[in-house]
């Protein structure tokens, strides 16, 4: 047996942040674009745009800069601000993911 878990932070009972909500974060960074990073999460662009806008209004600051067009195409950055929440969020997960392991080891014993 293997503990499992999912992680989000709420505000005001919405989703703000999760695992995947920080993952689609992380591709846009990696990809500079929420199509390609909507791609590499198998999901359609509509999707991925639509959570980065909750993301924003919820957290009331803007988490991802876009560009559009131009000779290059457009492109899209992550803020400061986004920078920061991932920093946390990752740290925040971490630390679950060690009490996890360390609940699930203490009450049913290492493997």
């Amino acid at each position: 047996m293997q503990p499992r878990y999912n992680l989000w932070l709420e505000s005001d009972g919405q989703v703000v942040l999760s695992i995947w909500r920080t993952n689609l974060l992380r591709a846009v960074r990696a990809t500079g674009s929420i199509s390609a990073a909507a791609e590499q999460l198998d999901v359609p662009y509509r999707v991925a745009w639509q959570k980065i806008h909750e993301m924003e209004t919820r957290l009331g600051q803007k988490l991802v800069e876009t560009q559009t067009g131009g000779h290059h195409g457009g492109g899209a950055r992550l803020t400061p601000a986004a920078e920061r929440y991932l920093d946390q969020f990752e740290r925040f997960a971490h630390d679950i993911e060690r009490f996890v392991v360390d609940s699930y080891e203490a009450n049913f014993g290492p493997d």
